[in-house]
């Protein structure tokens, strides 16, 4: 698999080899699992065809067939030309009604999550990292901080998958990948409330700093409390 200049890991979580069994399905849902996360933003373009079947290990029929599926159900618009290619659309479908959630996937899925990124945050906090590496994660949560209400989730999103990467155990950040792509397309049920959103930063803060201070109780349960907090508001939300 060839790597692009710049990747971190969460391109690599939804830009990795596919299971051959379900081939088709699984490249659908690792496309979804790169615009739920924002790997690739509303109007951007996804990478070539010819990438995205050796990056998932599929023939390039099996990339198209998952494009056409995406592209009938408005995830995805084709372009010809020049500047062509395969782009996420924007706006993207409407939001997940609540009614249509299982309310044991949701426990399903937020019990997973709050198994995974305490121990990420803890397991980072344990780590000596580089200083290109502390660098990289400060400059995630500033980028979160700082952002519009636009691409507040999606820079939440790598803020999280950042988190998991700092952690230096490769195989969990795929799995918060999905865990969050998931969580993602239930945040897309509701508004983004500013007031929720300062409290989020406030939070992240306590997570980044407690990990580069090296304290992993205290990068633990501040992820905790993050964690209780979005919870809170889906289960509002969606219930």
């Amino acid at each position: 698999m060839s790597v692009e200049p710049g990747w971190d890991e969460a391109h690599r979580a939804v830009y990795r080899p596919v299971r051959r069994s379900n081939a088709l399905e699984d490249t659908v849902s690792r496309l979804v699992q790169t615009i739920r996360i924002g790997v690739v933003a509303p109007g951007e373009a996804l990478p070539p065809e010819r990438g995205l079947a050796e990056m998932y290990g599929v023939s390039r029929d099996t990339v198209r067939e998952a494009i056409r599926e995406l592209s009938d159900t408005g995830f995805l618009v084709r372009r010809r030309g020049r500047y062509g290619g395969t782009f996420v659309a924007d706006p993207l479908p409407r939001p997940t009604d609540p009614a249509e959630i299982d309310p044991a996937e949701i426990d399903d899925v937020l019990g997973m999550r709050r198994v995974l990124e305490p121990g990420a945050a803890r397991a980072a906090a344990l780590r000596t990292m580089t200083a290109e590496e502390r660098d990289s994660l400060w400059q995630r949560y500033t980028a979160t901080s700082s952002a519009s209400l636009q691409d507040y989730r999606r820079l939440d999103s790598l803020l999280h998958l950042a988190i998991a990467e700092a952690a230096g155990i490769p195989s969990l950040v795929p799995l918060i990948a999905d865990s969050r792509a998931r969580v993602n397309a239930w945040l897309d049920a509701f508004p983004l409330l500013p007031r929720t959103i300062e409290h989020s930063e406030e939070q992240h803060e306590r997570i980044i700093t407690a990990i580069l201070a090296g304290r992993p109780d205290a990068a633990d349960a501040a992820m905790r409390d993050h964690l209780a907090a979005s919870e809170a508001l889906m289960r509002g939300f969606l219930s």
